[in-house]
């Protein structure tokens, strides 16, 4: 059966909510095989897959591309497509129009926007013109400039406040689920046990309703720096390498191909 934003919506406080990314068609089906119920097609593919330092310069374009790629291997999972910098920072026409875009063009289910209180309005016109909303809240690495860095949010009590303001204000104006990264696993806690829609976490702690990886930290298949709150599930980099190697030496020694 299809996910939707209302089935989603409906597992806060029941089993944990499983979500990966993906941004192909072949990583789409294994996720989606895999029985995962929620897919974001993440703005991380600037630097996982376009080879850009930061999510910074990933364009509506190549988010839209590699999102209808996800939705054609995609038969059961809710996909999400993540809106890049400066896609809604704008004018709100503007912002309906580029998610419109991902519902039209890139067959998402769904988008997400980052950001606290001040997206409240934003995601109020979204969902009234039909257009589902996963918020993001705690580190934004759209925000990455202005907040110095990738660095743990929430860590005073000013900061817990302000956060916590955020996510009650995101509920309201209508998210199916919301997004907590990097924050202290006792403020995320606090999060998940006032709202009532269910919360995502990414370094944020075992207490939120579900959790997210990135496909290719997940797999061990990184080239960069893996966080600290990752676990890698499988450790695929050196057996890649090691067939990769095992196949030139095949090609140079004339054992591949056989007679």
């Amino acid at each position: 059966m299809k996910q939707t934003a209302v089935k989603i919506r409906a597992m806060k406080g029941g089993q944990k909510i499983a979500t990966l990314t993906a941004y192909d068609y072949l990583t789409a089906r294994y996720v989606d095989e895999a029985g995962i119920p929620l897919v974001l097609v993440g703005d991380s593919l600037a630097m996982t897959v376009l080879g850009y330092e930061t999510t910074l310069p990933v364009t509506m374009d190549e988010m839209v591309h590699h999102t209808a790629a996800v939705s054609r291997g995609v038969k059961e999972a809710l996909v999400v497509a993540d809106m890049p910098f400066m896609s809604y920072q704008g004018t709100l026409e503007h912002a309906v129009e580029n998610a419109g875009r991902f519902i039209k063009e890139g067959l998402a289910d769904a988008v997400k926007i980052e950001g606290g209180a001040m997206r409240g309005e934003l995601i109020e016109k979204l969902v009234a013109n039909g257009i589902p909303v996963l918020g993001h809240i705690g580190l934004t690495p759209q925000s990455v400039k202005e907040t110095g860095g990738f660095k743990m949010q929430g860590k005073t009590a000013e900061s817990a406040r302000k956060l916590m303001d955020d996510a009650m204000v995101l509920e309201q104006a209508g998210v199916f689920a919301l997004v907590l990264e990097c924050v202290p696993d006792d403020l995320a806690q606090k999060i998940t046990a006032s709202l009532t829609v269910p919360t995502i976490g990414i370094g944020a702690g075992p207490y939120c309703d579900g959790q997210i990886l990135v496909f290719t930290d997940l797999l061990g298949m990184g080239l960069g720096h893996v966080p600290g709150f990752v676990k890698q599930f499988a450790d695929l980099k050196p057996q890649i390498q090691k067939a990769l190697s095992a196949y030139k030496n095949a090609v140079e020694e004339s054992v591949f191909p056989g007679k």
